[in-house]
């Protein structure tokens, strides 16, 4: 019986053994696995040192002696307000918006040298910096007329000063430009100046064409009279006429001693 019972207890000692053995090397295996999401890199660190970089899927590291910081490589969004002054002077602010990725590749670079929050660190400054850059090179006018050349000459400027980070620009968009009251009035003022002056250039225009169609008409008729009188056809009694043909039947009066006579005189 006594034999019995310390067998007993012997398969249970060694049941709990095995239970923990397998539970050891569950959590050991647990440990010893990183999966990276898709749209990630992992950067794995030894002691606090930077390691290696892995890629999505399931990957291996030393349990306990190795971390894992997972970095978002997919294109992400910043819209940032900036304010600047342009080359004459006038204040402007403007709302930017940028499309940038990580180069998966030098994860364990940024993490290193800047970290996780790289966002805030190297993107917004970078986009005050080129914005107020940008803008100085032009007038407030030009900003405005030439904004598309504006958008692309600070996007490369920001893509040359991040690239050094490996950080790629997919897109920078100026969502608008804002100025002061008194610019935009005047701006206002110099709009409703040239659509006026686009107006009296186009009655100048206008009265141009017509004095040439008078000027035209009125050669004809002379030349048709030079026809008629080289002709020898313009002759006194046609000339009559033609006076009679435009007659409206009316006579002039005139006013004597013994009231209105009408008189006509005919050839």
């Amino acid at each position: 019986m006594f034999i019995n019972k310390a067998t007993g207890r012997l398969h249970k000692g060694r049941f709990i053994a095995v239970i923990a053995i397998v539970a050891a090397a569950i959590l050991l295996f647990a440990l010893s696995v990183t999966i990276v999401p898709a749209g990630h890199v992992g950067v794995i660190t030894r002691f606090g040192a930077v390691s290696r970089v892995v890629y999505p899927g399931m990957n291996w590291k030393i349990p306990i002696a190795e971390g894992y910081v997972p970095m978002d490589v997919r294109t992400r969004k910043d819209q940032i307000d900036a304010q600047a002054a342009s080359r004459d002077l006038q204040i402007v602010t403007s709302t930017i918006a940028v499309n940038y990725r990580l180069e998966g590749q030098y994860a364990a670079e940024i993490y290193q040298n800047v970290g996780t929050d790289y966002q805030d660190i190297l993107i917004a400054p970078a986009i005050q910096n080129v914005f107020k850059a940008t803008t100085a090179q032009y007038t407030a006018e030009q900003l405005i007329t030439k904004r598309e050349e504006v958008r692309i000459a600070a996007e490369e400027a920001l893509a040359d000063q991040l690239s050094v980070y490996h950080i790629l620009i997919d897109n920078f968009n100026i969502v608008n430009f804002d100025f002061s009251p008194e610019f935009n009035a005047a701006i206002e003022a110099k709009q409703v100046a040239q659509q006026e002056v686009e107006k009296q250039k186009q009655l100048l225009a206008k009265a141009e064409v017509e004095a040439d169609t008078r000027r035209a008409e009125a050669k004809g008729i002379a030349d048709a009279q030079k026809i008629l009188q080289d002709s020898g056809a313009l002759t006194p009694e046609y000339l009559t006429y033609l006076a009679l043909t435009k007659w409206d039947g009316k006579v002039p009066l005139v006013v004597g001693g013994d009231g209105g006579i009408p008189l006509i005189e005919l050839p």
